[in-house]
């Protein structure tokens, strides 16, 4: 995996088609997330495992344009999902394909609508520099494992080109590290292929103009989701065995 990301700036700006499409797309997810609001409340009177959030995300990513292929196989029930990130859908794709909730930095929990749809997949929010709330952590850890049966994690921590796959920062997988003896870990690479470079979130440009470009296409954007074999015990002693036995993992399955 090794490319130089694009330019600041060299993605043009939407057509008028494109323009179009961005408003078809954005009314279509609005009119999504009205009905999985609604969904969600009904469901959620009969079950606590509730199946709304996992269905909306994988609307979301189809209303993107966005089209799955799945290589292997998820592990099993409590499964720590270790993949790498290139953009906003690498989301609801993998929500789609395995169910699974997410761990994400506590930045995103200041932004109250964001943070209220999170909640609503039991994202676990890492303070990655207070220690003293790791305890909490550990404990929605098993929550959402509880309810969904898979987390899942970007140990780059930000998002890369697609070609180049970037360092696995251990300290984001602190959460989880109690927990490594009974749970598996299974690596998971994600493969734009040609598109990953017009896909990919890099450099200077805003989280906005990346979707504005992606809502923009008119053809499909094609993923390739690979879940690799889970680690060994030895491959899970502890988190940094963990970060660089998936890292190594996902870099020899390309």
């Amino acid at each position: 995996m090794s490319a130089s990301p694009p330019a600041p700036g060299a993605h043009p700006r939407p057509s008028p088609a494109g323009w179009l499409r961005i408003a078809a797309r954005l009314l279509a997810m609005l009119a999504a997330l009205l009905l999985a609001t609604a969904a969600y409340g009904l469901c959620a009177l009969f079950t606590r495992h509730n199946p709304v959030p996992r269905r909306f995300l994988r609307a979301l990513g189809t209303i993107a344009g966005l089209r799955l292929r799945i290589r292997g196989e998820l592990a099993h029930e409590n499964t720590f999902l270790l993949a790498n990130h290139v953009s906003w859908l690498d989301i609801p794709a993998l929500a789609g394909a395995s169910g699974c909730a997410f761990v994400a930095h506590d930045g995103l929990a200041a932004i109250g609508p964001l943070r209220w749809l999170c909640s609503l997949n039991d994202t676990v929010f890492i303070a990655r520099h207070d220690r003293r709330s790791v305890g909490a952590q550990i404990e929605q850890v098993r929550t959402a494992l509880a309810d969904t049966g898979s987390l899942a994690i970007f140990p780059e921590g930000t998002t890369a080109d697609g070609r180049e796959l970037l360092p696995f920062k251990s300290s984001l997988l602190a959460a989880i590290e109690s927990d490594l003896d009974h749970v598996a870990v299974q690596p998971v690479r994600l493969d734009y292929g040609e598109d990953a470079r017009e896909i990919a979130w890099v450099g200077a440009e805003s989280g906005i103009d990346n979707a504005l470009r992606i809502l923009a296409r008119a053809r499909p954007v094609t993923l390739t989701i690979h879940f690799l074999e889970p680690l060994s015990d030895e491959q899970r002693a502890d988190r940094k065995v963990v970060a660089r036995e998936a890292r190594k993992a996902i870099a020899q399955d390309d």
